[in-house]
């Protein structure tokens, strides 16, 4: 019998096979451009895109409902606007010295011994003039009110002489600074125009980490850009408010927030406000990935304050906290339970005088829970000296309400209003009434502080320095606040103020024009 050799037989049956596949595809790809060479290739085009939205989202009862923007954002965009500060750097003033080094025969012999200052002598003289130069800032602010109230962030306005706000159809008007609140990094300036599209405020404690949020503002200059992210986390504390009782407590997002769009808008896909975007996470000054807002909670009782009484109404407790962790329960030698630990009960503060002590574990707060000392900064950022909160805290085990009624910074449940009027806010200048003690001390009849000054008249055409107390405006004398209404209130032309500083000798005296 006569062997087969299989593997022979299997090899000449697959080149066969592929020959007859080479042949076919030859034929055909011949045969195809044989076909097409006298017929044109059509390319169909369609108006528009068919595409549906295919992402959906979940309401706060639960309904789907797509994930689209655009109703979002045109909702939107007509109530954030574009700020531009402008600032110029002017010359010599009644405090701008240097010290000038003078001549000493000793001091060549001496400079390099541990007694070298010892024989430099040095003498105040003023500062060369310096040529006046503009500087101008960008950023963004939210209408908030059909009157023309837009809220931005103090950092956008501050140290600002004139401010230009433009609207989204590029309509521009000069704004002027109803007060602000460096505590919260907070701004409410004011415009004279109609037919303004105001954003709602929200309850920003409503807002759910893992929520879609939209950022709109002015960032690089570029107006009304608009991006889409999520919100982070809440309550979140970054150090950079410097100021001696800041309030941080950020709602953080990772829709992209950049140079410019500070004071802008954060929304829900409602388009109502939850926070004012003040500052991003970042080693390069660009988006990084973390953005952070201020929540409308503090933005509601920041504005109505101003409004209401000219400055911010903070109610303190008077204690150093610091938030509950593993670490600081075993350094404590606690069990560990999510709260605030009380470090330092001031004396005579409102926490002490309510029972509070080193080592309470605050729970809540008129029954919101508290984990962390931002939170708790938050909820009592929110009330003003004389209110009353109820404390819920752990001390020993075990659980004890308390009631504190909140101070503020000089230890009184007082409310202090400055006056706000239109011809102050035209003046650009927070003012006080100097008392009669200060005005004996001064050798004057008396006067009006400047306390702060913002942008507006004053810093726009004069050199006035906060801390100058006016004693006279065009001759005649002045004692409060009411003598300095009353004064411009109905002025045109030019006004001649004259007064006086603490610490430099001399009277000095300031022009300006009332006019627009």
């Amino acid at each position: 019998m006569k062997k087969i050799n299989i593997k022979t037989t299997e090899s000449r049956k697959i080149y066969l096979f592929s020959a007859l596949i080479a042949l076919v595809v030859s034929l055909a790809v011949f045969g195809g451009f044989h076909f097409l060479k006298d017929e044109p290739v059509l390319i169909n085009q369609v108006n528009g895109t068919p595409a549906k939205n295919v992402l959906y989202t979940k309401d706060s009862d639960g309904n789907l409902r797509p994930l689209d923007f655009t109703e979002t954002t045109n909702k939107v965009l007509d109530a954030v606007v574009h700020i531009r500060s402008a600032r110029t750097l002017k010359g010599d003033g009644p405090r701008e010295y240097r010290y000038r080094q003078l001549p000493d025969p000793f001091e060549d012999f001496f400079k390099d011994s541990p007694f070298g200052d010892f024989f430099k002598r040095r003498e105040m003289v003023p500062e060369e003039p310096l040529v006046p130069q503009p500087f101008y800032g960008s950023g963004s602010g939210v209408i908030i009110n059909e009157k023309g109230y837009i809220v931005t962030n103090n950092h956008v306005i501050d140290d600002a002489d004139e401010l230009e706000v433009t609207l989204h159809d590029n309509t521009t008007y000069k704004a002027t600074v109803i007060g602000t609140d460096p505590t919260t990094d907070l701004a409410l300036i004011q415009i004279k125009a109609d037919n303004l599209k105001p954003l709602t405020l929200v309850n920003s404690d409503d807002v759910e980490v893992g929520e879609w949020v939209l950022a709109v503002g002015n960032p690089f200059s570029l107006n009304s850009t608009v991006t889409a992210g999520i919100v982070s986390a809440k309550a979140r504390n970054i150090n950079i408010n410097k100021e001696k009782f800041a309030v941080e407590s950020f709602i953080q997002t990772d829709a992209a927030i950049n140079p410019g769009n500070s004071g802008g808008a954060l929304v829900n896909l409602d388009g109502n406000l939850i926070g004012i975007n003040t500052a991003i996470a970042s080693r390069t000054g660009t988006y990084n990935g973390y953005g952070f807002a201020v929540p409308s909670n503090i933005v509601s009782k920041v504005v109505e304050d101003l409004l209401k009484y000219g400055s911010v109404q903070r109610g303190m407790m008077g204690v150093t906290i610091m938030t509950m962790n593993g670490n600081l329960a075993k350094e404590k030698d606690v069990d560990f339970m999510a709260g605030v630990w009380i470090e330092n009960v001031g004396e005579d503060s409102a926490a002490e005088k309510a029972g509070l002590k080193k080592g309470d574990i605050i729970l809540e707060v008129n029954g919101e829970k508290v984990t962390t000392s931002p939170r708790l900064q938050e909820i009592i950022a929110r009330h003003r000296p004389g209110d009353k909160v109820k404390v819920l805290v752990n001390r020993d085990g075990k659980e004890k309400t308390f009631t504190v009624v909140l101070e503020n910074s000089n230890g009184s449940t007082k409310i202090s209003k400055k006056e706000h009027n239109e011809v102050l806010n035209f003046l650009g200048a927070d003012f006080e009434t100097l008392d009669k003690e200060k005005a004996d001390e001064l050798d004057i009849d008396g006067g009006v502080k400047v306390v702060n000054l913002y942008a507006g008249k004053l810093r726009k055409e004069t050199q006035i320095r906060e801390g100058f107390i006016i004693t006279h405006i065009d001759g005649k004398k002045v004692k409060d606040i009411k003598d300095v209404v009353e004064a411009l209130e109905n002025k045109r032309g030019g006004v001649m103020l004259e007064g006086i500083y603490e610490d430099i000798p001399g009277k000095y005296y300031y022009a300006f024009g009332m006019d627009s």
